[in-house]
């Protein structure tokens, strides 16, 4: 099943006795748990209720037997187990053995008081492997996979909607060009824009830019989109605060060589048919990351990215070489980049 899916039968108290939560979005596999621990649980039974184990050090029969023991004190239990590295192609220490028939057998006949949650980061699980199979029939996965880039606008809008306030237009896109796509990074701005606007307010652009801390990262990426739209007060402004904050020359130009990088290589495959998610898989980016990237490099032709790259090689071997002063020759490279 998907996680909307799982996320909403969960909140009508609709149960399966295992979830494999996987995927590389670690937040949504928290939320997940929180979800399940909230409607399963009783606040004051946590502490009995709620057992974790890492099977990286713990075998998984264990894990089955403590689903198998009746509960203390309370009604029900949660069983978390995390590192569940047998259901992926990848290769484990070899520390501790896993009885996957105990698995199988257990979902054959799971018990009626014991919910069991095992999770892994990885984005695919090893559908050759049996007890994959098995758990696939049981409609026990649920994938936890970065969002798509309206998706994540969509979810940001959710967040605050929950807080009490909204985005005013183009707001949310804006600050997740800010923060970046940690949906717990996003979700403490969230908290944080609620705070300051209060119950029914709209957070505007004006008031974003005095709430959130951008990184090094965040100012290079929005340093570009200034030069892609002609805006060349905003970016010489922006890489005089990035040099009065002391950053270090060679690693800003490091940075925007990241990011035209990023877009040539968008460009490309867009070039041979790829979609953006596609391109997102393929290059290990955020999809949204891949939206923004094509979006600024659908100013430049392919040959001129290239041709950037290549000065932004030059000038890094100039810099480092004593061959130009860095600020001069990083100020001198957006003046050529812009013309």
């Amino acid at each position: 099943m998907d996680y909307k899916t799982a996320m909403k039968h969960i909140g009508k108290g609709q149960f399966k006795p295992v979830y494999i939560a996987y995927g590389a979005e670690s937040y949504l596999i928290q939320e997940l748990i929180a979800r399940l621990t909230d409607k399963l649980i009783e606040p004051e039974h946590k502490a009995f209720a709620v057992s974790r184990y890492d099977l990286t050090e713990t075998p998984v029969d264990a894990v089955i037997e403590e689903a198998e023991t009746l509960p203390f004190m309370v009604p029900s239990k949660l069983v978390v187990a995390t590192n569940a590295l047998f259901l992926t192609g990848a290769k484990e220490s070899g520390k501790v053995e896993h009885s996957l028939e105990r698995l199988a057998d257990y979902l054959k006949a799971p018990t009626d008081f014991s919910i069991i949650v095992f999770t892994v980061e990885a984005d695919k699980l090893d559908e050759r492997k049996k007890i994959v199979k098995a758990l696939k029939e049981a409609d026990a996965l649920v994938p936890c996979a970065m969002l798509s880039a309206d998706e994540l606008t969509g979810w940001v809008n959710q967040e605050a909607e929950k807080a009490g306030f909204s985005f005013g237009p183009g707001v949310a896109e804006q600050l997740i060009l800010y923060t970046g796509t940690s949906l717990q990074a996003l979700v403490k701005e969230v908290e944080k824009c609620a705070l300051y606007v209060g119950q029914g307010g709209t957070l505007q652009a004006a008031d974003l830019e005095q709430l959130v801390t951008r990184s090094i990262e965040q100012n290079i990426f929005l340093l570009i989109e200034h030069i892609v739209q002609v805006k060349l007060d905003q970016a010489f402004t922006m890489l005089s605060e990035l040099i009065r904050r002391k950053e270090e020359p060679i690693k800003i130009v490091m940075l925007i060589a990241r990011q035209f990088r990023i877009m040539f290589q968008v460009k490309d495959l867009m070039q041979q048919g790829y979609s953006q998610q596609q391109i997102a898989s393929q290059l290990g980016l955020h999809p949204y990351g891949v939206k923004v990237a094509a979006g600024q490099a659908n100013k430049f032709e392919l040959k001129r990215l290239a041709d950037i790259l290549q000065q932004l090689a030059d000038l890094d071997y100039r810099m480092k070489s004593g061959k130009i002063d860095k600020v001069l020759g990083l100020e001198m490279f957006l003046l050529r980049l812009a013309s």
